[in-house]
């Protein structure tokens, strides 16, 4: 595989941030349409807007600089909660990579990027949300993230930050 880069999200990367979106919630093999899941509040929360205050993020790019894989966090109001809410002051993640890049490197650059971003901006903690049987658990749990609550098949995992 081809060496990739890993730059911070612009305003411009929505759309693929979108892409990311749909490549998270068909981790499985399964094939939903794009337009179906970006349709879901629960999924278009995620990109609505992007970039707005308090959004950050960077994108994995191949030899060719076509992205591969991005990560982001948004913040979220108790009232209206994204999937893995724990607290309003903790940035929820959000993680795609193209299903070719899996396995090579990119999530791993993204995460690290992403939370030592999290960690310069002050957050003491970022979650994720992840559907139990996905095989990103274990490379959450390799970069320090714990289970803090089961809900409804899925796992909310916290990253301690400091």
């Amino acid at each position: 595989m081809p060496p990739f880069r890993v730059r911070p999200a612009e305003q411009a990367d929505g759309s693929f941030l979108a892409d990311m979106v749909v490549e998270a919630a068909n981790w499985s093999g399964a094939v939903r349409p794009r337009h179906e899941i970006l349709s879901a509040p629960e999924h278009l929360r995620y990109v609505s807007g992007w970039m707005r205050p308090g959004d950050a993020g960077y994108v994995a790019l191949d030899g060719n600089d076509t992205p591969v894989g991005a990560a982001w966090y948004r913040m979220f109001p108790r009232t209206d909660p994204g999937f893995a809410y724990v607290g309003t002051a903790v940035p929820e993640l959000i993680i795609g990579v193209r299903p070719i890049w899996r396995a090579h490197g990119v999530g791993r650059a993204l995460l690290q990027r992403l939370a030592g971003s999290a960690r310069s901006a002050g957050f003491a903690r970022m979650s994720l949300s992840v559907e139990r049987g996905n095989f990103a658990v274990s490379l959450y749990r390799s970069e320090g993230f714990a289970v803090v609550r089961a809900d409804y098949g899925r796992d909310i995992m916290v990253k301690l930050l400091r």
